[in-house]
């Protein structure tokens, strides 16, 4: 009975939060879009697989424009990246590594070392790491601060973020669209969504309370 109670419940809250994640979407329209995705590609790490899929999936419900979904994304992408470019351009090294290594950027698991990775990476690599980075999630929400480090062509920059952010908003864009016709499959994948929310969310509040308790 008390299995029983709790599969009841845990129906009861995935429904809830499928619903929630939907209804959000729907509501914020494509300049909250815009902004999600500004956040997503500036350092802070707020991945853009919880974003897109939903927007792709409200498309193929006549919601959103499928196009205007992979626009503002793509948009949004390089508006956070930007953000990034002259944050770093105009701070310099120090002041950028002095604050990644805040406590503000610690709560979003961020350090100087993950920095280091990733200007190295750009180093190896030159401005075509710019255009992967934007592919690669450990690398995307930092890629552009070495790049502003480094005074690289801002329209060079510009063209290859542009190039990997429409590249990677338009995979997942029509991830949702096309698996969004399959009910049992977008069911399984917004369970994913709302297992990494409900993740971020308890490991946030865990970090949280333990800075706290210190």
């Amino acid at each position: 009975m008390q299995k029983y109670f709790c599969i009841l419940n845990y129906d009861l809250i995935y429904k809830k939060m499928t619903q929630f994640i939907l209804d959000t979407f729907s509501n914020m329209g494509y300049i909250g879009l815009i902004i999600m995705m500004t956040i997503n590609f500036s350092f802070i790490p707020f991945p853009s697989e919880i974003v897109v899929p939903p927007a792709g999936y409200l498309a193929s419900t006549g919601e959103f424009n499928l196009f205007l979904v992979i626009l503002c994304c793509t948009l949004g992408s390089l508006l956070g990246a930007t953000f990034n470019y002259f944050f770093a351009l105009y701070l310099g090294r120090a002041v950028v590594y002095k604050f990644i290594d805040s406590k503000f950027t610690r709560l979003m698991m961020l350090n100087s070392q993950k920095l280091k990775k990733a200007e190295d990476y750009f180093n190896q690599y030159g401005k075509s790491s710019v255009f992967i980075g934007c592919l690669i999630p450990a690398i995307r929400q930092l890629i552009s601060l070495p790049a502003g480090l480094a005074k690289m062509h801002f329209p060079s920059f510009i063209a290859l973020t542009t190039c990997g952010a429409a590249i990677w908003t338009t995979i997942l864009a029509l991830l949702g669209y096309f698996v969004g016709e399959n009910q049992e499959l977008w069911e399984s994948y917004l369970k994913e969504i709302t297992f990494t929310i409900l993740g971020i969310l308890v490991v946030g509040l865990c970090i949280y309370l333990w800075k706290k308790l210190r």
